[in-house]
């Protein structure tokens, strides 16, 4: 049997939401060496905490992996923030659509692992659409540019929508049936189909606009990538 290194015990004085992190990133860690299949005593090892710690904190390792996925949707949330935006509603979220692709692909063994523990049920409900709608309501802002009179249910129901379909194409780059190239295209389309109902009938220009946004060819340098290959603990 190999004997694996661990780390040297995180201080007594870690508590709280550090803990966590130190948890987390102990998790990335073992994924990014390709093991999705860790056990939480490996995950334990990785992160230099007690073998009761990532129990303590999150209960489960399926609890464990949401809250990594969380952790990518902050991250995609934080970059969007940071970038200059458009005025119209339809093109921010298009533009959030390449921020979330980016961070999706930078890593993609460790986010199709990720992405295939998110089914999984643990001992509580997780909050993961909760989450992805928010990164979609900051991208919405206040509607500009849609149909006025429909704009506060559109506010209210779109960006569960538009988690739905970014998860539903995630899910098929997960499963390695759509390469990394084509996840950002894919993206845009299904997205623009839920948006130009919303989009004023008069403004010709502005949805002739939105159409070449869509159709426009995202920009990436990847190559495709094999599907990882995870199991989930059972």
């Amino acid at each position: 049997m190999t004997n694996r290194k661990t780390r040297p015990s995180s201080s007594p004085s870690v508590r709280g939401e550090p803990l966590r992190r130190l948890v987390l990133d102990g998790a990335e860690q073992l994924l990014r060496q390709g093991n999705a299949e860790f056990s939480m005593r490996d995950l334990a090892a990785e992160a230099g905490v007690s073998f009761a710690t990532p129990f303590n904190q999150f209960g489960s390792k399926a609890a464990i992996m949401h809250a990594l996925s969380a952790r990518r949707i902050d991250t995609m949330a934080e970059r969007f923030a940071r970038l200059p935006h458009r005025g119209h509603a339809a093109e921010r979220v298009l533009l959030a659509i390449d921020v979330a692709v980016a961070v999706m692909i930078e890593e993609p063994g460790v986010n199709r692992a990720v992405m295939g523990w998110i089914g999984t049920a643990g001992p509580s409900s997780g909050d993961v659409l909760a989450h992805s709608a928010a990164l979609w309501t900051l991208a919405l802002g206040a509607g500009e540019g849609l149909i006025t009179d429909q704009r506060e249910p559109v506010l209210c129901d779109l960006p569960r929508q538009l988690a739905f379909a970014f998860r539903g194409v995630l899910s098929f780059w997960t499963a390695g049936e759509m390469p990394s190239e084509a996840l950002g295209p894919s993206a845009r389309a299904i997205a623009g189909s839920l948006l130009r109902g919303f989009l004023p009938q008069c403004s010709e220009g502005l949805n002739g606009s939105f159409q070449a946004s869509i159709s426009r060819p995202a920009t990436t340098d990847r190559r495709r990538e094999p599907a990882f290959r995870y199991r989930n603990q059972r």
